[in-house]
């Protein structure tokens, strides 16, 4: 059969969203400056479904630096894979500067966060290892998970009594030569809430074990120094391996991992997707270190993005509506209903309120559920929060009766 043909008709969960939604449910395009206030359609919206949480993307002053670093360098400079002819001092500074920032000796610059947690994933284990994952664990996780070639279980999410049972079950098969290496997230992007890693590290009194934690949404927004989940909970040491991505706080492409030198060390001469890919052009490695700068020197900007964030909230509980107890910016609502429902809601609110926010249903969450997250950033003012409340208590009547119709 030929492969083309074979395309059309192989079946896709997102299949009909990326046909008959394309442009409105998927790939829509928010235009205009970055920001909380964008276009959508040539109709101005109030924005909650960008990860710029500090307002970065929007600031002047990085504007000016990206602007300035990009005319002394230019966005081709370096030329090559850092391993060969594309390593630079900005590279190497920026990597102290990273792991200074999440308290780790060392760390590693990467181009991506997606191929690089998928490639770090690959490089640390082999087929005598163990690796063990959240079943929440984000898709770039789950790829990851894919490429090594380690013996793989997962444990219910944030549940411990899962997590030791395939702890222990690994333990029981290990070899001398046998590693076992535990992977999770600090963040859960979906639902907001954290990793228990405390829980997790407190088992390596039982069973030794590594820990790679992926806190995309934790670096910047938690900790006192918004250095992620870990130093939020108090057990930053714990976490051997630290992942952070720039696309979300530093509001940039690029992403690092950090540990120990001697792990660092192994890993910039087997992380695939680098040792096999051209080197950060110079101007995003300078505007990242003024970004990382700007973040540790601006805990301002954390505390306006959590009273944003727990405005919000609080405003949303009151109308009635069923927010998840998450433990981070990220604002799920959820309810009952139908990927009908779900994309009503979102029409809803952008063509009759003129404000923007996703939605997930089946197959992304359980079928029969709903969730609308919102993404708040230090960007947004109290004019922003009070007419998106405005607009979830106008629709609230239409959501009740969908649920109520479903639940009859």
């Amino acid at each position: 059969m030929d492969l083309f043909d074979k395309l059309e008709g192989r079946p896709s969960p997102l299949g009909p969203f990326t046909s008959a939604g394309y442009g409105y449910y998927t790939f829509p395009k928010l235009e205009g400056p970055l920001g909380p206030e964008m276009k959508f359609n040539d109709k101005d919206m109030i924005v909650w479904s960008i990860n710029d949480y500090l307002g970065l993307g929007s600031n002047e002053e990085i504007k000016k630096i990206d602007t300035e670093a990009t005319a002394k360098y230019s966005l081709s400079s370096p030329m090559g894979a850092r391993l060969m002819t594309g390593n630079t001092t900005e590279h190497e500074e920026l990597e102290k500067e990273l792991a200074d920032w999440v308290h780790k000796p060392a760390a590693q610059l990467l181009n991506f966060g997606y191929q690089g947690i998928m490639s770090v994933i690959h490089a640390l284990v082999d087929r005598n290892d163990f690796l063990i994952y959240d079943e929440l664990s984000h898709a770039c996780i789950v790829d990851g998970k894919q490429l090594a070639m380690a013996e793989k279980s997962v444990f219910k999410h944030n549940d411990i009594e899962s997590f030791k049972k395939q702890l222990y079950r690994a333990a029981s098969k290990k070899k001398d030569n046998s590693s076992i290496l535990v992977v999770t997230e600090g963040v859960f992007g979906m639902t907001g809430d954290l990793g228990i890693l405390n829980e997790i590290i407190e088992l390596k009194k039982e069973v030794p074990f590594r820990l790679l934690v992926d806190d995309a949404h934790g670096l910047g927004t938690l900790g006192h120094d918004g250095s992620g989940t870990g130093t939020q909970l108090k057990c930053q040491d714990g976490i051997d391996i630290y992942f952070g991505t720039f696309a979300k706080a530093v509001a940039l492409i690029g992403a690092f991992v950090a540990s120990e030198p001697r792990v660092i060390e192994f890993l910039k001469a087997n992380v695939r997707s680098q040792i096999f890919a051209k080197s950060l052009p110079n101007p995003i490695v300078v505007t990242a270190r003024e970004r990382v700068k700007m973040i540790r020197n601006n805990p301002q900007w954390r505390e306006k993005l959590w009273d944003n964030t727990l405005k919000l909230r609080e405003g949303l509980r009151k109308i009635g509506y069923n927010v998840l107890p998450s433990e981070s910016p990220v604002t799920p609502v959820l309810t009952q209903g139908s990927t009908e429902l779900c994309q009503d809601i979102m029409r809803k609110l952008r063509e009759e309120h003129g404000v923007f926010v996703s939605g997930v249903a089946y197959p992304v969450v359980p079928r029969g559920i709903v969730l609308i997250r919102l993404i708040p950033t230090a960007a947004h003012n109290d004019e922003h929060i009070e007419k998106t409340l405005d607009a979830f208590a106008a629709i609230k009547d239409f959501v009740m009766d969908a649920t109520n119709k479903l639940s009859a």
